[in-house]
């Protein structure tokens, strides 16, 4: 097996912090005795991540999956465990492990308001020492594949919010970097923006092989991008593996929506596993949306002719944002 490009053995964040009473007095007491108190962000996590993943970290807020992404980055120092990327030590920051990673945090620009990307890009060939040629036949590339080849002159403040994040990938990739790290990178774009950066990154990994961790609450970045998902919840692990056998494991059953051409007379005692969810119906139509074990499905089928007119059938599996939601309340994986 190749060396992994991200290995974690027992890693483990803590923060100190003191904890305050409001008013005046307390403030004035808390100046000679503080109750001092340790929170757990992150706790004995171990993982392994091989060349071209694209993973997906997920989890609640608070959970502690920023706050892993910056210890993979080196942002922030781990309190115990290990953590080795590209076979260094992120907290040390050398310069030949920062010149083989990005980071793109949503909430967090790396863009001067008021000049254009074109400076930045500038300052970053400083920064990474590219030679020219090199920084224009990238800039070219991304550029192309990200639609933005018209707006690398406008100062940032006069770009959407859209453009502007892909300005902020543009300006991450423009060195190259082997490992790319997002946190919420489409948090706040709209479904037409959201697309394109999704397009953007599923044809950077395809074709350069960069590894990929995603953090993100829009389980469609989720399900359209990450091949594995890493679930954290408090810190600790929760499941590791694709998404598919997770939504199998925790949700088994599938969901099948049948429209009737007119008002379906659906039998009081359904096929064996097969449960009514939901039904709308009137004299014009009707849709029954039902949760069916999957080796019922077949039976389901057979059985609807006989209840109307059938005009059309969906099938799909069960929704990932309520599969989170069982996960993170303790139903198995």
């Amino acid at each position: 097996m190749p060396q992994p490009v991200i290995s974690t053995r027992a890693l483990r964040k803590e923060y100190r912090y003191h904890r305050q009473q409001p008013g005046l007095l307390a403030a004035v007491r808390g100046l000679v005795h503080r109750t001092r108190e340790t929170r757990v962000a992150v706790e004995s996590l171990d993982l392994t991540i091989h060349e071209g993943e694209f993973v997906g970290l997920l989890g609640r807020n608070g959970a502690g999956k920023t706050t892993t992404l910056k210890m993979l980055s080196g942002l922030l120092r781990p309190t115990s465990g290990t953590v080795s990327v590209l076979g260094h030590e992120p907290a040390r920051r050398r310069y030949d492990f920062l010149r083989r990673i990005a980071v793109v945090l949503g909430q967090k620009s790396m863009l001067w308001w008021d000049v254009s990307t074109s400076d930045s890009l500038r300052l970053h060939q400083a920064m990474y020492d590219l030679p020219r040629t090199r920084l224009d036949a990238t800039v070219d590339e991304l550029a192309d594949l990200l639609q933005l080849r018209d707006l690398l002159d406008i100062p940032v403040r006069k770009l959407s919010l859209g453009e502007r994040m892909k300005c902020e990938l543009l300006v991450a990739l423009v060195h190259e970097p082997d490992v790319l790290f997002l946190d919420e990178p489409t948090i706040g774009l709209d479904v037409v923006s959201k697309a394109a950066v999704r397009e953007f990154l599923a044809a950077l990994n395809a074709t350069r092989g960069t590894t990929i961790i995603l953090t993100s609450h829009d389980m469609d970045d989720v399900a359209e991008l990450c091949r594995r998902v890493i679930l954290v919840d408090h810190g600790r692990l929760q499941y590791d593996g694709d998404l598919p056998d997770l939504v199998r494991t925790i949700r088994p059953h599938k969901r099948v929506m049948l429209t009737f051409a007119a008002s379906a007379h659906v039998p009081a005692l359904l096929p064996p596993g097969v449960r009514l969810v939901d039904a709308d119906d009137s004299p014009t139509g009707s849709r029954l949306d039902l949760e069916v074990e999957r080796e019922a499905a077949q039976r389901l089928l057979a059985a609807a002719p006989g209840w109307g007119e059938v005009v059309d059938i969906e099938v799909r599996d069960a929704d990932i944002d309520d599969v989170m939601r069982a996960v993170l309340a303790g139903e198995g994986a």
